[in-house]
């Protein structure tokens, strides 16, 4: 037996043993592309905090798929459109044009489930079963659940016997002030940290726009925009081990 046919065998059984780890990441993005007033304000997903993370995991080789309640078209929030103008943002655009339906998803085949912000996922993600089930699945499974500004109120249907996930977790998100400052908190239909809180969280907020990422086990949370950038890079980091 030559030495390169006992190479390839080694290196098959080391494969059978060590099977590569999953690579597969579903981000969950809101289908909501407008509030609930009289104006018919737009919103939807702020850009940034999908495309950030989402061309960096496919730069990294995760295969990504990007999915919505409906399998609709994800809208954009118009006020992060400025980010079009650079080449580089153009697959992650196309991206959330080409959304599944997240309840046709088998999302036990994922090893990461990331929730970009917006303030669309107060409306859609907070109140949906389906992404309440998810994320109890991925706890219970030590997988990564990431989320940024308002991407965390999809975490607020998960519970277990009536304990909900984010109960005694250390998190961060979009803050009170915050949302004063943004001039939206008579359109949205409720403060996100404040229903954190009121779900146990145990909520760190830094100041306004500032940039801060939290990090409890298999859970990573940051609070606005400004820290999508840091945000990518503890999910990369996460991912690494």
């Amino acid at each position: 037996m030559s030495d390169e046919e006992k190479i390839t065998i080694a290196e098959e059984i080391i494969a059978e043993v060590e099977p590569q780890k999953p690579s597969k990441v579903l981000m969950v993005v809101t289908n909501v592309c407008e509030f609930d007033d009289e104006k018919h304000t737009k919103t939807g997903v702020w850009f940034e905090e999908f495309a950030l993370p989402y061309n960096e995991l496919v730069k990294n080789g995760f295969d990504v798929k990007v999915a919505t309640l409906t399998g609709e078209i994800a809208p954009i929030d118009p006020e992060s459109e400025n980010l079009f103008e650079d080449i580089i943002w153009n697959d992650a655009k196309k991206a959330l044009n080409d959304t599944d339906a997240l309840d046709t998803i088998d999302y036990t085949e994922f090893c990461a489930l990331v929730l970009p912000g917006g303030h669309g996922p107060m409306f859609d993600l907070a109140k949906s079963e389906v992404l309440g089930k998810i994320v109890n699945h991925f706890n219970k499974e030590g997988k990564l659940i990431a989320a940024i500004c308002h991407g965390p109120a999809g975490l607020l249907p998960a519970k277990v016997d009536g304990i909900p996930f984010v109960s005694g977790r250390k998190l961060t998100a979009f803050t009170n002030e915050e949302e004063r400052i943004a001039k939206k908190d008579a359109l949205t239909p409720f403060y996100l940290q404040d229903a954190l809180l009121d779900e146990g969280a145990d909520f760190v907020e830094d100041e306004p726009g500032a940039v801060n990422v939290i990090e409890d086990g298999n859970l990573i949370t940051a609070q606005n925009f400004r820290s999508a950038k840091n945000f990518t890079k503890a999910i990369l980091n996460y991912l690494s081990y």
